[in-house]
């Protein structure tokens, strides 16, 4: 860090301590910044925006062809010296505000072709096989109910700590669940995550958040929607390995110009390679005579003056096609992005950036062999609430490693009921080689009646995959369900679901809309999920855990891949608290023959 950076940053960190000593002086004076607001009919506005003559031009990418570029400066804020450093302490109580009624009214037409000449590859079902073990925490809740709806939750895991956003709020969890940080994304906040740097309304929205391995960094955005005039997508990377401290933010203007008219991004893709990080979204009108759909926005960040805090050079690139586009989280071998779209009912689309920090140019080709699907037909049902909406079938997350691809979405699983399904794809070397072609497909489907919605799905260093979902029934409220599979497994299969969380209420509408999945770096294998429930008086309330996906090891009970003294001190607090995980030989009973059969497992070792 030269000189001159140093002392921007000591001083900018010295004058966020004073406004943060005077900020939480004004809240503790006048508690009313967090009150509930009147819910609002869609396309109701909380702020005015920016006048006219201190807005960014519109970036005009009339030509499909055209690459937008713009430079922006970063705030750098240190999460330490902030005199509130825990802003949500418990759910919000008041009226729970929905974020569609804010935005503006949108749509787009989501009818999907078929394929008439597909050959769909078999789906395989989930099998009664052991592969999912207990992880190195028990679970905790994580944040609890905002003031708005859906709650959107996405997970980020370091070596330390766990980073989790949702709508519209951000904590910091050690990995015992111990919350070292929490605040609202805008105004109201003391201050907001997103404050600092311009947020300017009580709105951020939809914010997404990740540890990316490559640079040892935690990294969230989230965007923004003001009036007829603002569009925002507000990006944060922490300065080293601990989210506690210093970040440097960037709020980046999104209005998009295509042939005159004004366009805001709305549900945004978030993922990295090796060089770069990617945002998508899509295109709707703002202002103008458009058509109210403008297609697909692809922003990329420069990853190495982000690391440094440094001023940094955005680049956009916005053809008039795809739709509703996730971003791969990249392991392995990276020089450039994938991205993954639904292009019919029997197809994915897959795009990739062709030198995408110099002369970004797109690429895209099609995956086909699906069995065909259509969105679901019915929403998830539980007892006490309504029905819980499972959308509309868009992908839900996209994980890469090593050439292989997964992503996962809910659909129709043809009996009223709603399943996950998941693909898994050879990439073959595309674009510099072969192309994609799918390897395996698979469901998670209700035995009786109950639905399966929300899934994400990861990899990981030696191939395993865990995957998550939510499951409710009319009998049975919405839970946490985790599964898990080997590469040597029949292919499309995945264990039955393991359940983790449940809720003691009902829920209704639109309640999730996704939950997420990611990899400890630590051992590469520990899967952290973060999953939602409903509780009885406080409103939704999210879930944070861990597991592991092994080949079967009964006496493996700490769940690494080893057997040492670690397992027998697991086992022995099991033992005297008579967990049914430790009664062997199932008769219900705690007695020598279930430490007798311990040793006996122990004895013949992992496989």
């Amino acid at each position: 860090m030269t000189d001159q950076m140093k002392l921007r940053h000591s001083l900018t960190l010295a004058l966020t301590a004073l406004l943060s000593a005077v900020v939480w002086v004004a809240g503790c004076a006048q508690q009313t910044r967090n009150e509930p607001t009147p819910l609002q009919p869609e396309g109701a506005r909380l702020a005015q925006g920016l006048p006219a003559n201190q807005l960014p031009d519109p970036i005009d990418l009339s030509d499909p062809n055209r690459v937008g570029r713009f430079v922006v400066e970063p705030t750098i804020i240190d999460t330490n010296a902030l005199a509130r450093k825990q802003q949500i302490t418990g759910p919000f109580k008041g009226e729970v505000r929905m974020i569609k009624h804010v935005l503006p009214k949108h749509g787009r037409d989501k009818t999907l072709r078929t394929d008439p000449n597909n050959e769909p590859l078999p789906v395989g079902q989930t099998t009664p096989m052991d592969r999912v073990g207990s992880g190195a925490s028990s679970g905790f809740e994580g944040i609890s109910q905002t003031e708005w709806s859906p709650p959107d939750p996405t997970i980020a895991v370091g070596p330390n700590h766990i980073v989790e956003t949702v709508n519209a709020a951000i904590a910091f969890f050690d990995k015992q669940g111990n919350q070292t940080f929490s605040a609202h994304l805008g105004t109201p906040g003391n201050p907001g995550f997103f404050e600092e740097v311009g947020a300017s309304s009580n709105f951020v929205f939809d914010p997404k958040c990740f540890y990316d391995h490559k640079s040892e960094r935690f990294v969230v955005m989230a965007l923004e929607q003001i009036g007829d005039t603002e569009s925002w997508i507000d990006i944060a990377i922490s300065d080293d390995s601990d989210p506690n401290g210093v970040w440097y933010k960037y709020r980046t203007f999104s209005v998009i110009g295509i042939d005159g008219s004004n366009y805001w991004v709305d549900y945004p893709g978030f993922g990295f390679d090796d060089n770069a990080f990617y945002v998508t979204g899509n295109l709707f009108l703002l202002n103008g005579d458009g058509n109210g759909f403008g297609g697909a926005l692809f922003r990329i960040f420069d990853k190495a003056p982000m690391l440094a805090g440094d001023p940094i050079t955005v680049m956009d690139i916005a053809p008039d096609a795809g739709a509703s586009l996730q971003v791969a989280q990249m392991f392995g071998e990276a020089p450039q992005p994938y991205f993954v779209s639904r292009a019919a009912t029997t197809s994915l689309k897959v795009w990739t950036i062709n030198n995408p920090l110099t002369a970004p140019t797109l690429e895209s080709t099609f995956v086909h062999g699906l069995d065909p699907v259509s969105g679901p037909s019915q929403n998830a049902p539980n007892p006490g609430g309504g029905e819980i909406s499972t959308l509309d079938g868009r992908l839900m997350n996209v994980h890469y490693r090593d050439g292989n691809l997964y992503t996962s979405h809910g659909i129709d699983g043809g009996t009223n009921q709603t399943v996950s399904r998941w693909y898994h794809v050879d990439m073959n070397g595309w674009p510099n080689g072969g192309f994609p072609s799918l390897i395996q497909q698979g469901e998670i489907t209700g035995v009786n009646s109950e639905h399966y919605y929300f899934p994400a799905i990861y990899s990981d260093k030696d191939h395993h995959v865990g995957m998550i979902s939510a499951r409710s029934s009319p009998s049975e409220f919405a839970s946490v369900q985790v599964s898990g599979r080997l590469p040597s497994d029949p292919l499309g299969t995945m264990s039955d679901p393991i359940q983790l969380a449940i809720g003691n209420a009902g829920a209704d509408g639109r309640w999730g809309d996704y939950l997420d999945i990611a990899v400890d770096p630590n051992d590469d294998k520990t899967f952290w999920i973060v999953g939602m429930y409903q509780k009885a008086g406080t409103g939704w309330q999210t879930w944070i855990d861990s597991f592991t996906v092994n080949a079967p090891c009964p006496a493996d009970l700490f769940a690494d891949g080893n057997l040492n003294f670690q397992d027998i001190s697991v086992f022995l607090v099991y033992y005297g608290d008579e967990n049914p995980l430790v009664d062997f030989n199932n008769d219900g009973s705690f007695n020598f023959l279930d430490v007798s059969l311990f040793l006996n497992l122990y004895s013949q070792g992992c496989p």
